[in-house]
């Protein structure tokens, strides 16, 4: 049981409309067609049925009536044209009378004929001779043939609207108007309904990607506006923390960077001994990862998105970064995007500065398609297995071949890239590069 249910649902996700205002307009719409439907058939058949019974009695005791007079005359021609003037002035018929003729043979019928079937029983009750009927030779027309005495032939044409239901056309064209009333109304209201999600939908998504969002205004139902006014606190409390990091950072970075120049003065006024110069090359090392680790805890550092040149932006990266050290071949699309500038400039950096540590050659690939950035840096060094792959994006953490380390070697290079990506609402996977080594592949939403 739970397993024909999993697989309805799956049916369903698969082939239902993934939007949520398709999917409420269907919740809302289907039930009542259907319902309506299945009403409206009900009563179409009871309509049809019993109005096609009152009119197939009726009709067929007029046909009674025709042969009654007959047999009740004296059958000269004189009553014969007496009985045809009754038929065609009073009960609304044509009947023409044959001599020396006899009924039809039999016809198929259709699957499902409700004036024939009624008509068949009414008149064998009414006339209690043979007879022929059929519906469908003459278009609005129904004919019926009775065999008053051998060789004398009544044949009676009678509208169709005497013997069946008429309107049901109108029925259905005004059950159709209301199902497409209904769905007009729906349409109109579901859509203003689903417009509020749709913007806080859109405000979060550009909030994730480190976008300003001034002009999103909760409004709409109850629910839906507690949760616009949420994401609204949620904005201010994340906002007012950056904030105080980024404070904070700048206070201990000045306090740091401050004690670090007098180690730097101390030294200086010491010389250029032996045993002065391990010290400056401590505090040098010291102060890149100060950098380090102060780039790491910033991440994107507060900035706006702006836009920037990809091609540029790489360019730039790729000659500082491989200068004297590897060939850096480019191919970077020529556009405009819309970006934090100096944090994606390190996030290209960290990885290209992995890739150009350890490897002779490395490609820079960067493309915009459908609203997505897609950067690759693929290289032909010794790479990262797959099992390690995770481990990589761990701060602090240090692989068997430093892959995941930074120009100050502190294990945060990796780290540092995908908290940058994050903050664009992308992320960075890491596979096999077509050139041997590892390919860093970056998509960012634009």
């Amino acid at each position: 049981m739970n397993s024909l249910y999993y697989r309805f649902n799956r049916f369903l996700e698969r082939h239902m409309p993934q939007g949520l205002y398709y999917r409420s307009l269907i919740i809302l719409i289907a039930p009542i067609v259907l319902l309506q439907t299945i009403m409206a058939g009900i009563i179409l058949e009871r309509h049809w049925d019993n109005v096609t019974k009152a009119l197939g009695r009726s009709l067929a005791r007029e046909v009674g009536l025709v042969t009654d007079l007959y047999d009740k005359s004296d059958k000269s021609e004189s009553a014969i044209r007496e009985i045809e003037r009754i038929a065609t002035e009073r009960l609304k018929f044509e009947l023409q009378i044959t001599r020396g003729g006899q009924l039809p043979p039999p016809i198929s019928r259709a699957l499902y004929s409700l004036v024939d079937d009624k008509m068949t029983k009414y008149l064998e009750r009414e006339t209690g001779r043979p007879f022929w009927i059929d519906s469908s030779a003459q278009d609005g027309k129904v004919e019926i043939r009775v065999e008053v005495e051998k060789g004398l032939i009544f044949r009676i044409l009678i509208d169709e609207d005497r013997a069946s239901a008429p309107g049901t056309q109108i029925f259905l064209l005004l059950m159709l108007i209301s199902s497409l009333v209904l769905l007009l109304i729906a349409v109109l209201f579901l859509r203003k309904q689903i417009a509020p999600i749709v913007e806080l939908a859109k405000a979060a998504q550009s909030f994730g990607m480190g976008r300003e969002v001034a002009k999103f205004n909760p409004h709409g139902a109850t629910e839906v506006r507690q949760a616009g006014l949420a994401f609204l606190d949620m904005k201010s409390r994340i906002s007012r923390h950056v904030e105080q990091r980024t404070v904070m950072l700048a206070g201990v970075s000045h306090d740091l960077r401050t004690i670090l120049t007098r180690f730097k003065l101390e030294l200086a006024f010491l010389g250029d001994g032996p045993k002065v110069k391990p010290l400056k090359e401590d505090v040098e090392e010291m102060q890149r990862m100060l950098e380090a680790y102060m780039a790491f805890v910033r991440g994107d550092g507060g900035e706006t998105t702006e836009a920037i040149n990809l091609l540029q932006v790489s360019s730039s990266v790729a000659s500082a970064i491989g200068r004297g050290k590897s060939s850096v071949s480019l191919d970077v699309q020529d556009i405009d995007v819309k970006l934090k500038p100096n944090a994606f400039r390190r996030l290209i950096s960290n990885l290209m500065g992995n890739a150009v540590r350890y490897a002779s050659h490395v490609k820079v690939q960067g493309k915009v398609e459908n609203r997505l950035l897609t950067f690759l840096v693929d290289d032909d060094g010794p790479g990262i297995p797959a099992e390690s792959r995770g481990d990589a994006f761990r701060p602090f953490v240090r692989l068997d071949h430093a892959r995941n380390l930074d120009e100050t070697g502190t294990g945060l290079g990796l780290a540092i890239a995908l908290d940058i990506a994050h903050a664009h609402g992308g992320e960075i996977t890491l596979g096999d590069s077509p050139m041997g080594g590892l390919r860093a592949m970056v998509q960012i939403p634009v």
